[in-house]
């Protein structure tokens, strides 16, 4: 008689996967959702070390040489004489008369401005209370009058791209602040909406109506014209967000309503009731979590809405003003500008692109998490 001893693999069970596990091994396999999560975190990072990465101060300019609308500054790495390679430089550029438009005009000279990595410059704080003088690249203290416009001008001769870079600073931290408001009010609205019924479900949906009602851009205004003239500009652009915040809660409330509803009849909920958990463990420990994959997916997808909501905001004027800047302001100053700004210099439309890029960069992470999450689509 033989007997036949089970094999390793055999008595090896395979192990149970969570939910968050599976759909992590299907969001590695899309690039395009894994591209756009890279660039947010990168887009981040800028923000947060704006003012390191920026060659200037926020408002630099120059009232004797004023370099309004100065075209990009190509980088240099050979010499024009030579041919060999050298220290990186910009040609600094002269202005002349057209005599047939009678407009000013940029002209590359032959002066080389030399451009230094580490250099110390205006200083700032990083995250508000970490100070530092160091700016990553620049021309250096002994070269004051050559800039590096990487991005060219704006109407002032500031460098663009140093606005550009310090406004992400406001465009991308608003839409986080603001969405985790909502976010946080809708599901806390939605559970205790699902989960005592009653008078309390009645109130809640009743007042998701009328907030529902409250036309955005009326109340945009209202909000603004109330505010003193001499309130500090990004202290009322944060108010007036925070308060679109906590009346934007409405949509997510009810869907969260309508989902927890049917959580509420189901056996663990029934148990937690029994051994005695309270409400607000049962609401927070056992029924939203139920929700997590929903919040992650709307989340992401709900960001860049505010983001274009504040740069619609700054482009109308409502938004950052003098002397701060987001994207949608420097949109506005390059919409002053008319056909010009597409024409001569084109340059100043780079923050829509920031805009842009940004978006789809949050429309790809959120639509890899919704692929990722939905079990209709793995693969």
């Amino acid at each position: 008689m033989t007997t036949t001893t089970p094999t390793k693999a055999a008595r090896v069970r395979p192990q149970g996967q969570s939910q968050l596990s599976v759909a992590w091994a299907q969001f590695r396999k899309n690039r395009l959702a894994q591209t756009g999560g890279v660039m947010i975190i990168l887009l981040y990072l800028m923000a947060i070390f704006a003012p390191f990465l920026a060659p200037d101060g926020l408002s630099n300019y120059s009232t004797s040489n004023i370099t309004r609308f100065h075209p990009p500054t190509p980088i240099q790495f050979r010499d024009p004489e030579t041919g060999a390679f050298t220290r990186p430089f910009v040609f600094k550029y002269g202005q002349e008369l057209n005599m047939d438009t009678f407009v000013n005009e940029y002209k590359p000279t032959t002066q080389q401005c030399p451009i230094y990595f580490g250099v110390r410059g205006d200083p700032y704080k990083i995250l508000g209370f970490i100070p530092g003088n160091i700016h990553l690249f620049g021309t250096g203290a002994q070269n004051p009058d050559c800039n590096v416009y990487l991005l060219g001008g704006e109407d002032l001769g500031r460098d663009l791209l140093t606005r550009t870079l310090y406004a992400s600073q406001i465009s991308l931290t608003i839409g986080v602040a603001a969405v985790l408001i909502s976010t946080l009010i809708g599901l806390l609205m939605g559970a205790m909406s699902a989960y005592f019924g009653g008078i309390v479900d009645t109130v809640i949906m009743r007042l998701v109506e009328v907030l529902a009602a409250i036309p955005y851009l009326f109340l945009l205004l209202l909000l603004r014209s109330v505010f003193p003239k001499d309130i500090n500009p990004i202290l009322a652009l944060y108010v007036i967000l925070g308060i679109l915040a906590f009346i934007g809660w409405g949509g997510l409330a009810r869907v969260t309503r309508g989902q927890l509803l049917s959580v509420r009849e189901q056996d663990f909920v029934s148990a937690a009731k029994s051994l005695g958990a309270s409400d607000n463990r049962i609401m927070w420990r056992h029924m939203l979590p139920t929700m997590t994959t929903y919040v992650i997916v709307t989340t992401s997808l709900a960001i860049p809405s505010y983001i274009l909501l504040e740069s619609s905001l700054s482009f109308l004027g409502v938004g950052a003003v003098e002397p701060y800047a987001s994207w949608g302001s420097l949109l506005k100053a390059a919409q002053d500008g008319g056909l010009s700004s597409l024409n001569t210099r084109p340059w100043v439309l780079a923050p829509g692109f920031f805009i842009v890029f940004t978006v789809m960069c949050f429309q790809l992470l959120g639509d890899g998490l919704r692929d990722a999450f939905d079990p209709k689509k793995r693969s």
